[in-house]
């Protein structure tokens, strides 16, 4: 018998909830006392688990880096792991992006895609099985984590607190099953000596996970230099603005947002600004900082400008995405995301990386090397999510590979990503403008969540 149906009863619930989350600016901010990542991310951690304590389940919150529902007993727990944390919204959206908008049997708002429709999937699968009755092995949870865009410090935190389930999944992917993620490596480039003058500020971006959809400058030049790049502009890679403002000329360039782990399905407006500037400054004009970035990353999304261009046959290639760029007051600093494959080891990328910064005169900083997952396609766990996703769709659950990072990594090679998108479904726009789901296809994964987290509760 298949338990996973017993969900469609909860989809007007699923919405209703999914609307109040939706509603609440889950991004990342200053931290405060008691509120690692700011006062939205603690808000929306407190708000699903108070919807799980009103359903009946057991509690808690980890000091606001991230808290659980709970449902059964046992020596052991498994776990399904999402999060309530979002990208910023940015420019361009046709509805309100912290508002839950309908359009046929689409919703869209931040965070329905990545992943809080998920997150309160997961819940309401928790409820159906209480609803159930259902008597299991262990304990299952729900983890809810609000720090996993920026860095995912917030499950490693958790579980400095909390037991490691011996199984579990994230459903902050695709379909099939993920069972291999690259390893993620975060750097800042910075400059040692003071920029030249003719650029007063640059910047870019606000995340190392995502390709900046604009860049702005204010550059200090002649009248002659702002004819060249605005004849530079008629041609060159991108979409330029020009304005004159009381500190010099602006320049505005706008690109395509998209998610690290594919910089080469969006377009960089950090990497066209700099080329513009490029094509117009000479390399002592425009200095060290930016000339090495034009040089050594630029449109080079696969890691070949600055020496780590790299593949293999488990996971694909070596991508890197130049996430932020700030340059003020002559001090320079360059925010690099990359994916590395699963055979590979962060620790030379960063070395070679660091070797041509020093060699430009710049300095690299290390901010985080997230080691890659890889669980063996014949294990406990794969069977069991393979058999659910099987049971509901008829159709086999490919195992596959990615360079998204997933809380499946921070289960130390207990768990993998599974769902909540479908091979052939449209582009949700994840970490995009309108990003949304289709409550249809949306319903059909929850059957999927909720006949694997019946399965791992009563293996």
């Amino acid at each position: 018998m298949l338990f996973g149906t017993e969900i469609l009863k909860y989809r007007d619930e699923i919405l209703k909830d999914l609307a109040d989350l939706i509603a609440v600016p889950s991004v990342r901010g200053e931290a405060l006392p008691g509120k690692p990542f700011g006062e939205e991310p603690a808000r929306a951690l407190a708000m699903v688990l108070y919807k799980a304590q009103k359903m009946g389940l057991a509690v808690k919150n980890v000091d606001n880096y991230a808290g659980h529902a709970e449902y059964g007993s046992g020596n052991e727990a498994a776990a399904v792991a999402a999060h309530v944390d979002v990208v910023p919204a940015g420019e361009g959206w046709d509805s309100d992006p912290f508002t839950l908008t309908r359009k046929g049997n689409l919703y869209f708002g931040r965070g329905t895609a990545d992943d809080k429709g998920a997150a309160v999937v997961a819940l309401y699968c928790l409820k159906a099985l209480k609803d159930a009755g259902v008597k299991g092995n262990r304990r299952l949870r729900v983890i809810f984590g609000s720090g996993e865009e920026t860095g995912m410090e917030d499950l490693h935190y958790y579980f400095q607190k909390e037991e490691m389930p011996v199984m579990g999944f994230t459903p902050d992917s695709d379909y099939g099953i993920c069972n291999r993620e690259k390893g993620i490596l975060r750097l800042n480039l910075l400059s040692k000596e003071k920029q030249p003058s003719v650029i007063k500020e640059l910047e870019a971006g606000v995340v190392y996970n995502a390709v900046p959809d604009h860049a702005r400058t204010i550059l200090s030049c002649s009248g002659q230099s702002a004819d060249a790049l605005k004849e530079a502009a008629k041609t060159a890679q991108g979409e330029f603005t020009f304005k004159s403002v009381p500190d010099g000329l602006q320049i505005v360039s706008k690109g395509k947002a998209a998610h690290a782990m594919q910089p080469q399905s969006g377009f960089n407006a950090a990497a066209a600004l700099i080329r513009l500037l490029s094509s117009v400054f000479s390399p002592e004009e425009l200095g060290a900082f930016c000339s090495f970035l034009d040089q050594s990353i630029g449109f080079c999304y696969d890691g070949s400008g600055i020496g780590v261009q790299q593949s293999d046959e488990q996971s694909g290639p070596l991508t890197l995405n130049l996430g932020i760029l700030r340059l003020e007051n002559g001090q320079a600093k360059a925010g690099i995301d990359i994916r590395y494959p699963v055979t590979s080891d962060g620790g030379p990328i960063f070395s070679e990386i660091s070797r041509r910064a020093e060699e430009a005169g710049l300095s690299a900083e290390l901010l985080e090397d997230g080691k890659p997952l890889y669980l063996p396609g014949d294990s406990k766990l794969i069977s069991i999510l393979q058999d659910s996703y099987a049971c509901v769709t008829g159709k086999p659950a490919e195992l596959y590979a990615t360079g998204g990072g997933t809380y499946a990594r921070a289960m130390k090679g207990n768990a993998v990503a599974f769902g909540p998108f479908f091979p052939d479904e449209p582009d949700r726009r994840l970490h995009n403008t309108n990003e949304s789901i289709d409550i249809d296809r949306f319903m059909i994964h929850a059957q999927i969540c909720l006949e694997a987290m019946y399965r791992m509760l009563t293996a």
